[in-house]
């Protein structure tokens, strides 16, 4: 019987092992998403993925999810350090009655803590909470996008530092950015905020180059 039990947690123990070796190889540290991909491929280059959310579980952390076409990619929430690049692409977020991006992390092993968003199109199509929100993070950089028809704010940032540059935030019912107090940082260059709620809310730690128009207040 002892044999039979001795037996039986070495054969748990190579389960467990192979499963989470399988997890380790499924990850890649580049992956693809496409407007006519699928989330059951590996997201490859010749496989991609359809969603944003399909592909960042099949992504190592500290990898990067590259967009192949145009195409709406869907919500995502980012738990580990990554960057999702749209650069060249129409690569949109239709966030109707969600948040565009949320971005929470918290694991302790992962140190960095970093994201970095290029190239994106976030529409709330009038009725999305955030475009993007920073819950819990150490630096955020968002380059090159445009967040559009939110009915909270363009972004909101509750944690960490926040980099926007060469960004257009409109049409949103709060604020173009809202920094939450004593929490979190941001730095803007060359960014519009323009026909929001209010422009700014809370405090920015280095800006240039910023258009402010037709915000209500």
């Amino acid at each position: 019987m002892n044999k039979f039990r001795s037996a039986l947690r070495a054969s748990f123990v190579v389960a467990i092992t192979m499963a989470f070796f399988s997890l380790a190889q499924a990850q890649a540290t580049r992956t693809w998403v496409s407007g006519v991909g699928d989330d059951a491929n590996p997201c490859s280059r010749t496989a991609p993925c359809k969603t944003f959310a399909g592909a960042i579980s099949k992504t190592a952390g500290g990898g990067e999810i590259s967009v192949l076409d145009p195409g709406g990619f869907g919500a995502v929430t980012i738990t580990k350090s990554i960057t999702i690049d749209g650069t060249g692409m129409l690569s949109s977020i239709l966030a109707a009655s969600t948040t565009g991006i949320i971005i929470n992390i918290t694991a302790p092993a992962d140190e960095v803590k970093s994201v970095r968003l290029r190239g994106l199109s976030l529409n709330g199509a009038g009725s999305g909470i955030h475009g993007i929100r920073v819950i819990a993070a150490n630096r955020v950089s968002v380059e090159d996008t445009v967040i559009d028809g939110f009915g909270t704010n363009g972004i909101t940032v509750e944690a960490g530092q926040v980099f926007v540059r060469n960004t257009t935030i409109r049409n949103n019912m709060g604020a173009g950015i809202s920094v939450a107090a004593g929490r979190g940082q941001v730095g803007i260059t060359d960014v519009s905020l323009v026909f929001n709620g209010t422009g700014l809310v809370g405090a920015v730690t280095q800006f240039n180059n910023i258009v402010m128009y037709g915000n209500k207040k």
